[in-house]
């Protein structure tokens, strides 16, 4: 019998298999990951990466995979425009696209870089037209078709992106779209919830009627405002849509792009679908995009986290003693080496239990009674709650010494 929702490298609940829910999901037979991590990622505030940075950046999601690279946008500086070159002089196995505004003079510049690709951006909501951009949606309309058409004749791939998408008026955003489909061009439409306010289940419907009326290969690019980016991206492929926009740990404006990780992960492990992405790559690559961005991350982010498998609670600690060998999943959801990651550790703190205290008295193959372990139980407690952190490895050896003598195991 198949159980995709346990193998050797992940554990997840079957119930994500259950014909019933089963149904629901209509993935496409191919899904494809457009990084944006160069460009949207970048956004965040207080990010730079210099044009070497992007090209390292660049080399490591192509060896992960990734089947698109939004490499940057050239408008925005020389260097940016110099860095998309050399991206694409590297003739890396996936295709290099630029982002562009509405703008044939940005289409040129995106000819000129040799992008397989452009990306043309259009606000889509009459409201950030009229409030933020002092225009018209006719004027919309006009760009779109007129840089379209010239992103065609530039015999770029062209991937018409929408902006503010979910908070548009549907009937209004289906006539922009129909205006581009019909006097325009575009290879592909991208669904922006460019402030991450939409839900997986409107973003599904929505979805599902692009596809059905466009024929066009759809593109789902959202946030995390509300932190429902990558349910939000997973709904939209499982209606349809066949490119993710994603970035490295959720670089992006505000609360962030739909991180790469997240994404891939969950398809893999509790959709049963396989991107092809080598998800070894997962946290070298987060720990040089963190680097080279000057940020750090929560220590127990999903994924990538430094933390994610250090274990401080006594009970937990005790899953890991007696299931590590026999059923190592049985007390974390995925393999960490699936992830590139360090493997399970056991921390010492307030929570540890009698577990955590065996687990290290094992490796310094100290013994000690019952009673003297309770006694390292309770300094070691208190001795974090004194100091609010985990103990280190040398704190541990001052309370054991002051407990109990070192035997060594026989």
């Amino acid at each position: 019998m198949s159980t995709p929702w346990k193998t050797n490298r992940w554990f997840t609940s079957p119930w994500n298999h259950s014909p019933e829910v089963r149904a629901k999901l209509n993935f496409p037979a191919k899904i494809r990951v457009h990084d944006v991590t160069l460009r949207d990622g970048e956004q965040q505030t207080g990010i730079v990466f210099r044009r070497q940075e992007k090209v390292a950046i660049a080399k490591k999601l192509a060896e992960a995979g990734i089947h698109r690279i939004e490499a940057g946008m050239p408008a925005v500086s020389a260097e940016d425009e110099a860095a998309i070159k050399d991206i694409v002089a590297l003739d890396l196995p996936c295709e290099i696209f630029s982002f562009a505004r509405c703008m044939p003079a940005d289409v040129k510049l995106a000819k000129d870089c040799g992008v397989f690709g452009v990306v043309t951006e259009i606000p889509s909501s009459s409201h950030i037209i009229k409030n933020a951009y002092g225009k018209t949606m006719d004027w919309a309309k006009k760009s779109s078709i007129e840089t379209t058409l010239a992103a065609k004749e530039a015999g770029l791939y062209t991937a018409f992106f929408t902006i503010d998408s979910t908070r548009s008026d549907l009937n209004e955003y289906m006539d922009l779209i129909d205006e581009v489909a019909t006097n325009g061009h575009m290879d592909s439409l991208t669904l922006a919830d460019s402030f991450g306010g939409c839900t997986p289940e409107a973003v599904a419907s929505v979805v599902a009627q692009l596809v059905k009326r466009f024929n066009k290969p759809i593109e789902i690019h959202c946030h995390e405002d509300f932190g429902m980016g990558v349910a939000n991206t997973i709904a939209a492929l499982a209606a349809g849509a066949s490119v993710a926009h994603l970035t490295i740990t959720g670089t992006g404006e505000r609360a962030g792009n739909v991180p790469l990780e997240d994404t891939v992960m969950a398809l893999r492990c509790m959709y049963d679908v396989d991107l092809g992405i080598k998800t070894e790559t997962f946290y070298g690559m987060s720990k040089l995009v963190q680097e080279l961005a000057g940020i750090t991350v929560p220590s127990n982010r999903p994924i990538v986290g430094d933390w994610l498998y250090n274990i401080e609670s006594g009970i937990v600690s005790m899953f890991h003693r007696r299931c590590r060998v026999v059923e190592p999943l049985e007390y974390i959801p995925f393999a960490p080496e699936m992830v590139g990651r360090p493997g399970v550790d056991v921390a010492l703190g307030k929570g540890s239990g009698l577990a955590n205290i065996e687990e290290h008295l094992e490796r310094r193959k100290i013994e000690a009674t019952a009673q003297e372990m309770d006694a390292i139980v309770a300094k070691v407690k208190q001795l974090s709650i004194e100091k609010k952190a985990l103990l280190s490895g040398e704190e541990f050896d001052q309370i054991v010494e002051s407990v109990v003598a070192k035997t060594p195991v026989k």
